[in-house]
């Protein structure tokens, strides 16, 4: 809105009376459709279900109420026909909307962060019958430090550590 300079914001009586005549309008919509439906259901019952021949002896009778059976029959299979297409159409429905679901997933909630020690978050996980200190420093292992002590011997005469490799590289070549 604020990027409209001309635009006015609509005042309250202004938004009821434009409410109002979307919902009469709405209303008409409906009306008309009520009509139409009455209407539509009229011609078929016209088209399908002619006037009753009640006019003649016992077994004109008798014959009309023959056809009138049969036509109840082949309507009750349209019916059952019908109503299963239904039954399917939902059942597919529902298929759908769970597979929508399972590939959306599971929205995650954000999670806070807590701040909290170990000791709470064991009593809380465990329960208050166990408390357990969690002093991880003490826990751990001590260890000696050894101080190494090179042999004085490595520091002796280069030329002698020199001759022993050639012996070491006369050998490999050889073989």
């Amino acid at each position: 809105n604020n990027f409209l300079p001309n635009r006015k914001k609509l005042t309250s009586s202004r938004r009821h009376h434009l409410k109002s005549l979307i919902l009469q309008i709405a209303q008409n919509w409906l009306e008309q459709e009520k009509k139409d439906n009455v209407a539509a259901k009229e011609a078929y019952m016209a088209e399908h279900c002619p006037a009753a021949e009640t006019g003649g002896d016992q077994n004109t009778l008798m014959e009309y109420c023959k056809k009138l059976h049969a036509l109840i029959d082949t309507i009750d299979e349209e019916r059952y026909d019908i109503e299963s297409k239904v039954q399917k159409a939902d059942k597919e429905i529902e298929d759908l909307k769970i597979k929508v679901v399972d590939l959306r997933g599971v929205k995650k909630p954000a999670l806070k962060k807590v701040r909290m020690s170990a000791d709470t978050m064991l009593k809380a996980l465990l329960g208050s019958k166990h408390t357990v200190n969690m002093d991880l420093r003490s826990n751990l292992k001590q260890v000696k430090k050894e101080v190494k002590e090179e042999p004085t011997e490595a520091v002796g005469d280069w030329r002698k550590n020199i001759e022993d490799k050639a012996d070491r590289k006369k050998m490999f070549e050889t073989s």
